[in-house]
């Protein structure tokens, strides 16, 4: 890929705290690209002709985390079939393997510039998937599901966050607040 070099920020945070929301509004306001490692997944397994689809499925299903290779090969399609050279990415890395994935599949291709936590109480977060899976039609917003990504959440992604955090790429927004007052601290964040 001849010298082009993404930019990335990845947004962290548990199921529910508000990633989606509030990265359409960053994509918005400032002109992000907004790539969910969920949503490519869960596209990924809906198309027929995918060689992912049935691996995918399974981990959707489990709540357990989709190999660190096809996630990045995903992100890596829709970087290049955007155009653009500026992305936020939703919900990974999720865990070690996912870091060390990205670092080595990556590395040359895009630079991570910062690191978006959203910092949201589980009881929000719980409460807010299982309002939004009444609508959403999405397989892992209940209860049973919930309890294993939160679970995967804190043992897996909390250490990610932390070892940004020892590189001193770490913003924290709170997210326990409303979506406009969310968004008002993440502007801060685009303003420094």
């Amino acid at each position: 890929m001849s010298g082009t070099c993404y930019n990335v920020m990845f947004v962290l945070g548990g199921p529910g705290a508000g990633k989606g929301t509030q990265c359409q509004k960053i994509e918005q306001e400032f002109g992000y690209v907004h790539l969910s490692a969920g949503d490519l997944l869960r596209a990924e397994r809906k198309r027929d002709e995918s060689e992912y689809k049935d691996e995918i499925e399974e981990h959707i299903r489990k709540g357990s985390i989709v190999p660190v290779e096809i996630t990045c090969a995903l992100l890596q399609k829709a970087m290049k079939e955007s155009g653009k050279k500026h992305f936020l990415i939703d919900g990974f890395p999720r865990n070690k393997d996912n870091l060390d994935g990205w670092n080595n599949t990556m590395q040359g291709i895009a630079e991570v510039e910062r690191v978006i936590f959203f910092d949201c109480h589980v009881d929000t977060c719980v409460e807010r998937c299982l309002r939004r899976g009444k609508t959403s039609g999405r397989a892992d917003d209940n209860k049973e599901s919930l309890e294993k990504r939160i679970h995967t959440y804190k043992e897996s992604t909390m250490p990610i966050i932390e070892h940004y955090r020892s590189l001193d790429l770490v913003a924290d927004v709170s997210a326990d607040k409303n979506e406009d007052e969310v968004f008002n601290d993440v502007k801060k964040i685009f303003s420094r």
